[in-house]
């Protein structure tokens, strides 16, 4: 029995975390049955989510949870990708989520409004004597974290910038394909499906998400992996139909 830790549907997604929407997205890719449990990080052998239980074998973070499924499982994500296509697979994934995604935590975590009524709510049932010191003390973590990455030196209008690039660079990279990487799913779409959808869910409002939502062929490719991967959830389609057929 496989068991996946995570954080839940919430903010317009079935995931809040992307990465634990990635790992969810290849579970269903790979056809594996398995049950979901939400967590809190500290709980997880890295102290962040995700994580699985395979019958008793934990494994954490993301990337290695891929390999160990690869692995046991005798499953390739990337089947069919030449050696050339593997590696820009690589680099996509590297820059949507230890760049790009943390844009996507400026959003949610330093703006606010999308604060209060976002991450904010995680400590509600908290003693209210204890909420507000826990809120502003994990918001404060969270900004030392972007601030570490280089992100969070920059000004808003940086910040926007360097989020529009990488925007710009998928959408590039996408072109009238399915697919990131071709006509059939692969692992690397996973990975940007998750940031994508998270950033383009209407729950909160931000410049990088109004740009977001101007690359057409990106914002049909979250409705088509959204029907494709989570057919269950109540998801109202981003771009117009006949947008999504032409894509």
């Amino acid at each position: 029995m496989i068991t996946l830790y995570g954080a839940g549907a919430n903010f317009g997604v079935p995931e809040v975390s992307p990465y634990v929407t990635k790992t969810e997205v290849h579970l269903r890719m790979a056809g594996l049955p398995y049950v979901k449990e939400a967590a809190m990080p500290q709980l997880s052998p890295k102290g962040q989510l995700p994580w699985l239980d395979d019958d008793g074998e934990l494994i954490a973070d993301s990337h290695f949870i891929r390999l160990h499924l690869e692995k046991k499982y005798a499953v390739d994500f990337d089947e069919g990708l030449s050696l050339a296509e593997r590696a820009q697979a690589w680099a996509i994934e590297r820059m949507v989520e230890n760049h790009f995604g943390w844009t996507l935590a400026h959003v949610r975590w330093l703006i606010p409004e999308n604060y209060a009524k976002g991450p904010a709510q995680f400590f509600a049932a908290l003693p209210p004597a204890l909420q507000e010191d826990m809120r502003r003390d994990i918001q404060g973590r969270v900004a030392e974290n972007i601030r570490a990455t280089g992100v969070g030196r920059h000004s808003e209008a940086e910040i926007l910038s360097l989020g529009v690039r990488s925007l710009a660079a998928l959408s590039a990279l996408l072109g009238a394909k399915p697919f990131l990487m071709g006509c059939r799913p692969s692992g690397v779409d996973a990975v940007a499906f998750g940031m994508l959808a998270g950033l383009m869910a209407p729950y909160f409002d931000a410049p990088i998400r109004e740009r977001a939502m101007s690359f057409g062929n990106l914002v049909a490719y979250v409705d088509r992996m959204m029907a494709g991967v989570y057919p269950e959830f109540d998801w109202a389609p981003l771009a117009p139909a006949r947008e999504t057929m032409a894509a």
